[in-house]
């Protein structure tokens, strides 16, 4: 019997692979050990049961596999272009093999005169097709031995394929590896009622199949079984999660709907909530009698209301004795914030103040003795509120605001600025689509935000090519004389933080001089100027003492003009999804109609007219998400690489939602019956997870 650690043993130690193939799969693939190769899942799969006639041979297709003779093989070319030819016929006619490496070694070894069974890609060469370094396997049996039905196909990359790890190579492995592997170092870890439930194979199976399948319909099951398993496992730890946050978490209760409260809604609220904001101010109220700390994720598009949402939240906990905060990443943004909430609290008789790394001296000492006695009932801030000076009397509330922008050590230290932890509410105007919410905040509560108020009109996005430019300026005069005012964004790339303020000059000048002085008045801010530069020519637009305003990325959040109608985003393909759209953003806030006009060149990858045409075709920040999230994967999405959770190997968040559906359903229903998965169906799963706590992430400090 098998040790039962078998999957832990070095990779080295796999027959055909050696210290080399060892230190290549490690750095390409990270495969360390046995149980790395196993969880290496192919990505497609190929049918090698099928051979054609060489006259069916097509260009369109992936792959082909012909079996025929070959009749001759020459040499061709001089030193690096030297290639191996040769022609293999059938009775429908010849295809040229063709081979630029290895040269000399399959001179000797494919043999004129032979039957073999190739296999490849077909590619189009003046007119007529070859096949560039088939697959090749001798026939002197029946074809139907060597025809060998469904094949796997595995991510690989140049290098490991010149050490022979191609697919074929890492077949060779996994064959290997399945000499050693058995049944009983794979137990089963799905409850037997669940496998009956969806005709799962066990896991030993699935995992031989999803490999070396035998044919479709198990193959199909394999993967579905493993994709569900891959979900399950998370929603389980989840579930977990919450469920032992709530168990534990103590938190204050807000009894009191009062005085400030009352008076804020009745008297000094300007506008109708909206009924999405009811309801999350509903779910926030549920939390705050629960006696249970609030941990809850507020999303909702730029210009939703999760400001004023966020502000009546802190006046419930003034009104029941306690503090609030409110954290934001960027100074501009903190500011926007403390101008939003100072013009109430003033109303309200409340003391608000705004702490940032720019107040210095003896204003900063002031704030810290507001704060530890009480006196101050609000504070707004950045990374500057986690310093140990920052003492609460009693923190209530801590309002996080773009909270990706955040690391996780740093979220925790805000936890700690109370004897028993303040309610949370985390702000995000990033919509992020419901799969990676019920994975990366699984442990949260989530509230949505998805309607805007009422009177905005829905902002019109266009893509027109650099060869519009005086189309692009015209419109943008007849919109300044209309008295609005416009962004004109450039992109900013980290690595060449040169070429960027090079692009952003030279765009700057042209600007200047197709918008001359003194009809027109133009901002410019980027990351090289000195902050109280910013703030003053941001205010300066902010005021409208300036129609355009010329930026990098830095006015992606932060600034509120409502009188700003268009944004022009230069060279928009080299910004992602999520960013266009935050950029959009920055217009639309008043009831105006809005424009957001994507300028690019003719030449643009088939990704990039992808996220374009997605850009023109909605405002709807979710449905974006959710293209962004299928375009560029989970490990893209700001804030989810840090979380460490979406390193799916099989399964895909948007088109496997069905099972990621299932297995939290499934995952939820076991936690209700056996929270502690000590009933003995469950023993394998909890000795499961018991054995993978070494790779367990702290799910909590995600929130």
């Amino acid at each position: 019997m098998s040790s039962p650690s078998i999957l832990e043993t070095p990779i080295e130690y796999l027959k055909g692979v050696g210290p080399q193939k060892a230190d290549l799969l490690k750095k390409e693939l990270k495969i360390f050990t046995f149980g790395d190769l196993l969880f290496h899942y192919p990505f497609r799969y190929v049918d090698r049961s099928k051979v054609y006639k060489i006259k069916e041979i097509d260009g369109d297709m992936p792959f082909v596999q012909v079996l025929g003779t070959i009749k001759n093989l020459r040499q061709a070319g001089h030193g690096r272009s030297k290639r191996l030819i040769a022609t293999l016929t059938d009775d429908s006619g010849s295809v040229e093999l063709v081979w630029f490496k290895g040269v000399q070694f399959l001179t000797r070894s494919v043999k004129a005169g032979l039957q073999y069974l190739v296999f490849g890609k077909p590619n189009e060469y003046r007119g007529s097709y070859n096949i560039p370094h088939p697959e090749m396997t001798v026939v002197t049996g029946s074809l139907n031995e060597s025809a060998t039905g469904l094949q796997a196909v595995y991510p690989s990359s140049e290098k490991l394929k010149k050490r022979g790890l191609d697919t074929k190579g890492l077949l060779k492995l996994m064959n290997a590896l399945f000499d050693k592997v058995r049944k009983s170092d794979l137990p089963e870890i799905l409850p037997i009622d669940v496998l009956d439930r969806y005709q799962f194979p066990d896991r030993f199976t699935a995992l031989v199949n999803v490999h070396l399948p035998k044919e479709n319909l198990l193959l199909k099951k394999s993967i579905a079984r493993l994709k569900f398993e891959e979900f399950f496992l998370i929603q389980l730890e989840v579930l977990m999660l919450k469920q032992n946050k709530y168990s534990k978490s103590q938190g204050f209760v807000f009894k009191e709907v009062g005085a400030l409260f009352n008076t804020f809604y009745h008297d000094h609220l300007s506008f109708e909530l909206t009924s999405a904001q009811k309801k999350v101010l509903k779910e926030i109220r549920r939390d705050t009698l629960s006696a249970k700390q609030m941990n809850r994720l507020l999303q909702g598009d730029v210009g939703s209301g999760k400001t004023i949402v966020s502000f009546m939240l802190m006046i419930l906990a003034i009104d029941n004795g306690f503090q609030a905060c409110i954290m934001a990443p960027t100074e501009i943004l903190a500011q926007q914030h403390y101008e939003t909430i100072s013009e109430y609290c003033q109303k309200l008789g409340v003391k608000a103040q705004l702490l940032t790394g720019s107040i210095k001296g003896a204003d900063r000492k002031t704030i810290f003795k507001g704060l530890k006695t009480g006196y101050i009932n609000i504070i707004v801030g950045t990374h500057a509120l986690l310093e140990d000076k920052v003492v609460f009397e009693n923190l209530g509330v801590a309002i996080i605001d773009e909270q990706h922008r955040f690391g996780v050590a740093q979220r925790a230290r805000l936890w700690k600025k109370n004897h028993i932890p303040p309610h949370i509410l985390v702000m995000t105007a990033t919509p992020i689509p419901r799969t990676l919410a019920m994975t990366v905040y699984g442990d949260l509560d989530v509230s949505v935000i998805d309607e805007l108020p009422p009177g905005r009109k829905p902002i019109e996005t266009k893509h027109w090519f650099d060869k519009n430019r005086l189309k692009l300026n015209g419109f943008l005069k007849e919109q300044i004389a209309n008295g609005r005012q416009v962004y004109i964004v450039y992109p900013l790339i980290e690595e060449s933080e040169k070429m960027d303020y090079k692009d952003l000059m030279d765009g700057y000048n042209s600007i200047q001089r197709a918008f001359p002085s003194p009809d027109y008045r133009i901002s410019i801010v980027h990351g090289r100027m000195k902050s109280e530069d910013k703030e003053m020519e941001m205010k300066r637009f902010a005021e409208g003492q300036t129609q355009i305003m010329v930026a990098t990325t830095v006015i992606e959040v932060g600034v509120n003009v409502p009188n700003a109608s268009v944004m022009v985003i230069e060279s928009a393909e080299r910004f992602g999804l999520a960013q266009l759209h935050q950029l959009r953003g920055r217009v639309g806030r008043g009831a105006d109609q809005s424009y957001c006009i994507l300028m690019t060149s003719y030449k643009l990858s088939e990704d990039s007219r992808k996220r374009l045409g997605i850009m023109v075709e909605t405002n709807d920040g979710f449905k974006i998400a959710e293209a962004d999230l299928e375009l560029r994967g989970p490990g893209d999405l700001k804030g989810t690489q840090q979380s460490g959770v979406l390193n799916l190997r099989i399964a895909h968040l948007i088109k496997d939602s069905r099972w990621l559906k299932e297995a939290r359903s499934v995952a939820s229903m076991i936690l209700k019956k056996d929270p502690y998965l000590q009933k003995t169906e469950n023993m394998g799963l909890r000795k499961h997870l018991e054995a993978s706590r070494s790779d367990y992430i702290e799910w909590s400090e995600i929130s």
